[in-house]
């Protein structure tokens, strides 16, 4: 039987046989989303939508640490 709950089929689909949660665990919220997102997108059939809100999380991590745009470093 499959549990959607704990360990849904793209959970551990990943081809290094890693569950995602193992890596995200030690980063910030927003990061460890950013990378879940990545992680999974090519498991669940919406990659580009996976990778925008990879990006939107990733985009709220630099305006958190960067709350005023002068204070960004140049790229």
């Amino acid at each position: 039987m499959v549990d959607m709950v704990n360990h849904p089929p793209h959970y551990t689909q990943h081809p290094s046989g890693v569950e995602c949660i193992q890596i995200t665990e030690h980063m910030t919220f927003n990061i460890g989303n950013c990378v879940k997102y990545l992680w999974r997108s090519d498991l669940k059939g919406a990659k580009l939508d996976d990778m925008l809100k990879a990006q939107w999380y990733l985009n709220r991590e630099i305006a958190r640490l960067y709350p005023n745009e002068g204070d960004r470093p140049a790229p």
